[in-house]
């Protein structure tokens, strides 16, 4: 089977899509599944094989991300036509969908999309001159209209299916979230991270992980951070990741006289540097109301390292059942609390800390990937059979315009 996926991000943008796209293409290579991925060049990156980079202009308002080219999309399908494609999976609703959906037409091939953020609590953030209302109602129209177009929706959680079935989108939903390589956060080197970056091998530590923007919600562990430090004085929180509210949230710290207690760390290499942040912590902690699935959590799982974390939208299938982790409050001082409990109790955060990489173990990669191929193939399925009838698939060759 080949697939054709089109994304508007990959790396060397780091985030969660870049992250769930690298991850189902290694894993479905090693199922027979041959993915090749267009998407945009942030600089001089070259295309290789799997993987087309395409032009792409810089964004205002959002100097991380790039717009790719439409046009060279297009131009894309005379090679795809000779190289056959059974299907169009589109990762993102920008460039990559109206592209996506135009391919599988010309291709004649299904076309499904992942629906990965929550683009209603988003915009704001990115355009603060508009009325949140207006914005809101904007992304619930533009994500009905472009879902409704496609033959399936992915979404990685059940509050993302409750969301869009809100939004009047008809298209049938499979909730299929992306799944983790446990592997790599499994050999983190606890004593060289702590080494590394000057913190004292017996001093707490909560660590968060993930793009610095204003919807993480990581103003929220700063005030939680100032009262659990009235119980625990020399309690560190570790900040990674980069992203546009970084300037701000280092200027919230130390107006919350947090100078000596927040370490913001920057972008960590995913190979080495994050498995050993996990490995470097004592409690993974997260506050994001947004989060569509919220991959950290399972990867500080897979590390051993036990959660606190805010149990909305699509971090509830994760942290509901409560195992190798504790719901957070959705309210400062409790919630910090609840940060001061864990550290001053180590026999509940050891339990927690068991239990969790064998819970994470249910999120591989290597499951949802095999999921993934079943979707892939049930999709295409249903495809032939719609509109090409009769006892057997039709060659390809007949499958294109």
């Amino acid at each position: 089977m080949r697939i054709l996926m089109i994304s508007d991000v990959y790396f060397p943008r780091v985030n969660g899509v870049s992250t769930s796209i690298e991850t189902f293409r290694t894993c479905l290579a090693q199922q027979g599944v041959e993915v090749t991925l267009v998407a945009p060049r942030y600089g001089s990156e070259q295309s290789s094989d799997g993987l087309i980079r395409l032009p792409s202009r810089s964004i205002p308002l959002d100097p991380e991300d790039r717009l790719m080219s439409y046009r060279a999309a297009l131009e894309l399908a005379p090679r795809l036509e000779q190289e056959g494609y059974d299907l169009v999976h589109i990762q993102t609703p920008f460039v990559a969908h109206y592209a996506g959906v135009a391919l599988a037409r010309r291709l004649g091939i299904p076309a499904v999309a992942t629906y990965h953020t929550l683009f209603e609590e988003y915009l704001y953030h990115y355009i603060p001159f508009l009325p949140r209302e207006w914005l809101r109602g904007l992304a619930r129209r533009y994500s009905r209209r472009q879902c409704n177009e496609l033959a399936r929706v992915i979404v990685p959680s059940t509050a993302m299916a409750e969301r869009l079935r809100e939004y009047g989108v008809g298209t049938a939903l499979e909730i299929l979230p992306t799944g983790i390589p446990l592997e790599r956060f499994a050999k983190g080197d606890r004593a060289a991270f702590r080494q590394r970056h000057g913190i004292a091998p017996d001093r707490p530590q909560a660590l968060f992980v993930g793009r610095v923007a204003h919807e993480k919600n990581i103003d929220f562990l700063l005030e939680a951070l100032q009262l659990a430090c009235r119980r625990i004085p020399d309690l560190c929180l570790v900040v990674t990741g980069e992203g546009p509210a970084r300037p701000a949230l280092e200027r919230r710290a130390e107006q919350l006289g947090l100078r000596n207690n927040v370490l913001f760390l920057g972008y960590l290499d995913r190979i080495r540097e994050l498995p050993d942040a996990y490995a470097g912590s004592d409690l993974f902690v997260f506050a994001s109301r947004t989060e569509t699935q919220g991959l950290v959590l399972l990867e500080a799982m897979a590390a051993g390292l036990p959660v606190l974390g805010l149990a909305a939208m699509g971090t509830r299938d994760i942290l509901e059942p409560e195992r190798g982790c504790q719901v957070g409050a959705d309210d400062i001082p409790r919630f910090a609390s609840q940060m001061a409990d864990l550290f001053e109790t180590p026999t509940k955060r050891q339990r927690l800390a068991a239990e969790a990489p064998h819970y994470a173990a249910e999120w591989s990669d290597r499951a949802m990937a095999g999921r993934l191929a079943t979707f892939y193939e049930n999709v295409c399925r249903q495809h032939r059979e719609q509109f090409h009838p009769g006892p057997s698939p039709l060659p390809r060759v007949l499958n294109s315009p």
